[in-house]
């Protein structure tokens, strides 16, 4: 039901998101005499903020630019390179020394797009062979290709790394930090030949008893069966899975903005402030940050759910207790990947320390194959995107990667 009424309201707001569009095109457009008047900027300023509170978003496009290798600026073309009911492995191709590592860059599948790792992209791309799991809409997966279990998602970053293999590296942002470290734990287990040679985990909830933040205090301070009840609905029928269960972007998107609600607000009132006075750089730079961060996608209910249970309240990777296809995940298995965890000092979602708990479970990773970063002054975007990440945090990555390559 609250699918349903998320779409009426959605339906509700056209008109309105119509008229507030042409508002900003009278207001603006230099052939409309409504421009010249007085306070024309502000209401066009007002109309445009109103037109984007109420518009929907879609999936955004990487839309890299050509990267600059060995001095000249090289095109970069999306490939799909696999295919599988909830994700398709892209490839970002483009003209490159032959030696270059393979990267497999595992996004996160917790509301936002792969593009959020966009920037993550671009920085590796001059250096790196990349590859990144773009996760897809589960409200656009048809309820015949069946359901989608936290194994199922450490099946998919297996066999994905069998598909790069020999030689790949892998690189989970957030959340998959947890599945990544439990398929590579399975394949050092099994002796699989595909074992990445080195497997860097970023800001995610490997032990969550570990600095817990507001995020992790949500998660226990209610039942399973409360988030089953209230969260976990139903595809309407306009969308082609059509009746499949979903944990719905726009609830997760509800979220995201009430843990910083004031953050955003003076963004939309800074925005506003910047169409006025004519400052299009800002103004565009916030557009961009929204165009990304407003577009979100549904979650498939059941992993929405397991990965809650999991990782949230049983904490079972870091107590040894979790079980996959029958089999006890060791991470204690693994001994030929190298670890590099990486976490933001200043992170509320995953907090300092969680991810470093890696390195208590690797235990048998040599020292020397061993490192981990505490990111200054930086919170959970920032290890990933920004500034930072380009010039202080990548920079370890790349060497990392190099140094076991």
């Amino acid at each position: 039901m609250i699918y349903t009424l998320h779409e009426l309201q959605h339906a509700a707001n056209a008109p309105l998101r119509f008229w507030a569009e042409t508002s900003q095109q009278l207001f603006t457009n230099p052939f409309s005499p409504l421009s010249y008047l007085p306070h024309s900027s502000r209401v066009a300023a007002g109309s445009e903020l109103l037109a984007r509170i109420v518009k929907r978003y879609e999936k955004p496009s990487f839309g890299l630019d050509p990267v600059v290798i060995d001095g000249r600026s090289v095109p970069v073309r999306e490939e799909v390179v696999a295919s599988k009911p909830f994700c398709n492995l892209l490839r970002f191709r483009r003209e490159a020394p032959l030696d270059q590592p393979k990267v497999l860059l595992v996004a996160p599948l917790s509301g936002h797009y792969a593009t959020l790792l966009r920037d993550t992209v671009r920085a590796l791309l001059p250096d790196h062979d990349v590859y990144i799991t773009d996760w897809i809409d589960a409200r656009q997966v048809p309820l015949a290709e069946g359901y989608f279990h936290f194994a199922d998602y450490v099946a998919y970053v297996q066999d994905f790394l069998r598909l790069l293999a020999p030689g790949a590296h892998v690189i989970s942002v957030c959340q998959p930090t947890v599945p990544v470290l439990a398929a590579v734990s399975l394949m050092a287990a099994a002796d699989d030949p595909a074992q990445p040679r080195s497997m860097t985990l970023m800001g995610g909830p490997i032990d969550t008893r570990r600095s817990p933040t507001e995020v992790n205090q949500y998660a226990k301070t209610r039942s399973l069966r409360w988030f089953d009840t209230h969260v976990i609905t139903r595809v309407p029928l306009k969308y082609p899975g059509y009746m499949r269960r979903v944990y719905p972007g726009f609830l997760q998107h509800s979220g995201f903005v009430a843990m910083n609600p004031d953050r955003h607000l003076n963004a939309h009132i800074d925005f506003y402030n910047h169409l006025v006075i004519g400052d299009g750089e800002s103004a565009e730079a916030h557009r961009k940050f929204y165009d990304e961060y407003n577009a979100v996608m549904d979650l498939p209910a059941e992993y929405y759910l397991e990965t809650l249970d999991m990782v949230f309240m049983k904490h079972q990777l870091p107590q040894g207790e979790m079980t996959l296809f029958g089999q006890r995940v060791r991470p204690w298995a693994i001994r030929d990947t190298a670890l590099f965890t990486v976490e933001g000092e200043l992170d509320d979602i995953s907090g300092p320390g969680q991810t470093e708990a890696a390195h208590d479970l690797c235990r048998n990773i040599p020292a020397g194959k061993k490192d981990h970063y505490l990111v200054p002054g930086v919170g959970h975007y920032g290890i990933f995107s920004g500034k930072r990440w380009r010039e202080t945090v990548y920079p370890r990555v790349r060497d990392f990667i190099r140094g076991n390559s």
